[in-house]
């Protein structure tokens, strides 16, 4: 059942070839005629030449770079399928990644499972559906609108296969955020969760339904109230920031959260506009930005990659979603069972950054202190560790893991959309999948 599933979507190439460097080198030597003329020529044309092919080397290292920090996706996407699943106006979300998530949780036995962003349960609905052995679910998500889809998809996926999973499987969903992962599951009175959960997936970005939303107020090319609130009962708005903040404290959200180098120009701006009644709508922030760009990055390449970055320091700052991520993201390791895998997507810098760091820090903490017995517990999970990287040899995904004494991060890199995916739904370019899994 869950190979029918994977293929449905995704076929993975049998053989992948090879991943060849371009070559990058300089020419190493130039030929000249003893001519005096060609010579002096060719002295005048020298520093052109050698700043030119300078700077195609800085662009090829920057590409060659990228390159290296990632591990792109080997799996073939199946263009009719995903057209026929996800290429119309009623498809509320394409889930990103989703065949390289799948793989992730293929070698587990998921009697359990933990989805801390819902969204339209894309992801969600795809794994119960590969997992026949699953017994218990649960769903969060802070939006009620993506909560409520979310649980009719959930209804009609479990009752359309209802024969496979229904008459075992136990569905929860609440409506709350990933930071109270803990507490959620001690609420689901449950035995099989005494151990821990199986796997557990966190997609930390925004749904389709969401941006599509004018009125939530996300998108930078449609006009809505400056809203940005995941939570709609959460009192802070991006308005009330950009016409009540210091302005010290909008210049930091647009530095640190949008990594915005224009930041003091756009702070200056705002301020500005608050002598003019302020800001109220994305039309006007959008405005306001494109009057802020240099002429020298006009058009689409300029303004919009700008919004882009301001749009998400509010939504960021909106909705603290920085301040939490690190502990949430112990907490749910600290909530798998031994052999559970906790698989991350991030969808800009600043969050892989953390989801990175995280990962590092679980692996360098120790959860034994002092006396004899932490002797056998070290000795325990070292046996543990060498029975999960047997485990993981088998798994074509993995290509390089860093041991640790809590686990093992099976994603050196992060594992990067396939250029197909890329094509058929841009908005996955900058995901990056992270996967970690406990002794």
């Amino acid at each position: 059942m869950a190979r029918v599933v994977r293929n449905l979507l995704f076929r993975s190439s049998a053989v992948p070839p090879p991943f060849k460097f371009h070559d990058l080198r300089l020419p190493g030597s130039f030929s000249f005629s003893t001519s005096a003329s060609i010579r002096s020529k060719a002295r005048k044309n020298k520093g052109k030449s050698l700043e030119k092919s300078s700077n195609i080397s800085v662009i090829n290292q920057s590409k060659l770079s990228q390159v290296k920090r990632r591990t792109r996706s080997e799996k073939e996407l199946d263009e009719e399928a995903f057209l026929k699943n996800y290429g119309n106006e009623n498809s509320a979300h394409v889930p990103v990644l989703l065949g390289e998530v799948l793989d992730v949780f293929t070698s587990v036995t998921l009697r359990s499972f933990l989805d801390c962003t819902l969204g339209a349960a894309g992801h969600s609905s795809a794994i119960i559906r590969a997992h026949p052995e699953m017994q218990v679910y649960v769903g969060l998500d802070v939006d009620p609108i993506a909560h409520q889809k979310a649980q009719s998809q959930l209804k009609s996926i479990i009752d359309r296969d209802s024969f496979d999973t229904a008459s075992a499987l136990k569905v929860h969903t609440f409506l709350k955020n990933f930071k109270d992962v803990k507490s959620v599951l001690g609420e689901v009175a449950d035995d099989l969760l005494i151990g821990g959960v199986n796997g557990i997936l966190m997609d930390l970005g925004m749904s389709s339904m969401q941006v599509n939303d004018a009125g939530r107020g996300f998108s930078v090319l449609k006009n809505g109230p400056l809203d940005m609130r995941m939570n709609p009962k959460a009192t802070l708005k991006a308005e009330d920031i950009l016409n009540s903040w210091p302005a010290d404290e909008v210049g930091r959200v647009l530095r640190e959260y949008g990594e915005e180098s224009n930041w003091y120009s756009l702070q200056n701006r705002i301020v500005k506009a608050r002598l003019h009644g302020g800001l109220h709508s994305t039309n006007e922030l959008v405005d306001l930005i494109q009057n802020s760009t240099s002429r020298t990055k006009a058009g689409r390449q300029g303004w919009i990659k700008t919004a882009t970055r301001v749009f998400q320091a509010l939504r960021i700052a909106v909705n603290d979603e920085l301040k939490t991520l690190e502990d949430s993201i112990c907490a749910c390791f600290e909530s798998l069972s031994s052999g559970g895998r906790l698989a991350v997507i991030s969808f800009h810098s600043l969050e892989d950054r953390i989801v990175k760091q995280a990962f590092l820090n679980i692996m360098n903490c120790s959860e034994v202190n002092g006396g004899g017995v932490e002797d056998e517990e070290v000795k325990r999970l070292r046996e543990l560790r060498k029975i999960n990287l047997d485990t993981v040899k088998e798994e074509a995904w993995i290509k390089q893991v860093i041991q640790g004494q809590n686990g093992t991060i099976l994603t050196k890199r992060p594992i990067t959309p396939s250029e197909k995916e890329e094509t058929l739904n841009p908005r996955s370019r900058s995901a990056k999948l992270r996967v970690i899994q406990k002794a």
